[in-house]
């Protein structure tokens, strides 16, 4: 007799129905604007210096400055909205407390992805808001905005908003670990 498990979808299965986020479906979500999205990109970036596949992830206080703020790389698997939310909430976890005794949230998780392509929206960008929007709501915290981090520069999906710098590398070759050459994953973690 089975208890409700059922077996992992085969890892070629791509994104699962109801598991991304539609631009659409996204604004009308009603995510705060940031006031100042270019002083707080910025900051990430500066922070963070992400390479392409790398997310930050970052929690704001009522004034929008960063308390907490985590990057690592993205696995290299067919995006899928369930994944990134555990991922997410995993990061959320290592830097800051949940919010879920608090009637409303007072605090605004923000995610940048610094990516590969075009600044219009994809399914692996519906699938990084839909983690988003569902780790917020598990760690206690609002929904803020999603940004793109590509070569033409940075872009807040569902709003229009965007500017030229910072902007993705175009290219970055990975470092390897002085042990045996293998790939270095990049992660770094920064609270204030």
């Amino acid at each position: 007799m089975a208890f409700g498990f059922a077996p992992p979808p085969p890892a070629d299965s791509g994104p699962r129905i109801g598991r991304l986020l539609e631009p659409a479906e996204w604004t009308a979500a009603g995510i705060p604007l940031l006031r100042n999205p270019r002083e707080v990109i910025t900051g990430l970036h500066t922070r963070h210096r992400p390479a392409p596949s790398t997310a930050v992830v970052a929690v704001l206080d009522h004034e929008e400055r960063v308390t907490a703020s985590a990057s690592f790389a993205r696995r290299a698997t067919a995006p899928d909205g369930w994944e990134l939310r555990n991922e997410l909430l995993t990061q959320l976890r290592l830097v800051i407390p949940h919010d879920l005794r608090r009637r409303t949230p007072v605090r605004t998780a923000v995610l940048l992805y610094c990516r590969a392509g075009e600044a219009h929206w994809t399914e692996e960008d519906g699938a990084w808001m839909w983690g988003l929007r569902d780790a917020c709501t598990l760690h206690g915290l609002r929904c803020g905005a999603y940004i793109t981090l590509t070569t033409s520069g940075w872009r807040i999906l569902g709003e229009g908003r965007s500017g030229r710098r910072p902007r993705s590398p175009v290219h970055r070759t990975a470092r390897l670990t002085s042990g045996g050459g293998a790939p270095e994953a990049h992660r770094h973690t920064a609270a204030r």
